[in-house]
């Protein structure tokens, strides 16, 4: 390989991982305020959504709401908005904060299937922080949550997703 595309290689590998890494502390705990001070409700994106264009239903986003209130919120943000100022600037201890889920972030360039593993793996195997949630939450419920949070993203954002992943 030649020094300049052993660079490029290097370069797009480091991307990855880091892109992986900051991935894997997709899914957490409990509440916070937004930094900005500004939430958008629940109810109000779904009223907002073309449901028929998603892969969940608004029922399921709904009941992710409480899934995401009861288990991810004190990471990722009430409204999955984060919770520093600056989720790509490593913490003191080296890792990664966990970063907004709400389409501000880099969420939606993951398929569902990584997202499905990053909530049943949590981070810690790949130096996050992120506890697994494989036996803590069943397979609807961890649907329910990406529902949730994949309901706040807009319309382009959304449309973006599903034209990288398709909607799996």
């Amino acid at each position: 390989m030649k020094p300049m595309n052993l660079q490029l290689g290097l370069k797009r590998y480091s991307q990855t991982i880091c892109a992986i890494l900051v991935a894997l502390t997709l899914v957490a705990c409990g509440e916070s305020e937004s930094p900005t001070g500004s939430a958008m409700s629940p109810s109000a994106s779904l009223a907002g959504q073309s449901e028929a264009e998603r892969w969940y239903t608004e029922a399921q986003a709904n009941a992710g709401a409480q899934v995401f209130a009861n288990n991810c919120a004190l990471c990722h943000g009430d409204n999955a908005q984060g919770i520093t100022e600056d989720w790509r600037a490593k913490l003191d201890d080296g890792n990664f904060p966990p970063p907004p889920l709400n389409g501000s972030a880099h969420a939606w360039h993951h398929p569902r299937s990584v997202l499905l593993q990053v909530v049943n793996n949590g981070g810690a195997a790949f130096g996050g922080q992120m506890p697994p949630f494989e036996n803590v939450l069943n397979e609807e419920e961890k649907l329910q949550a990406i529902a949730f949070f994949q309901n706040l993203w807009t319309e382009e954002i959304y449309e973006q997703w599903e034209d990288i992943n398709g909607s799996n």
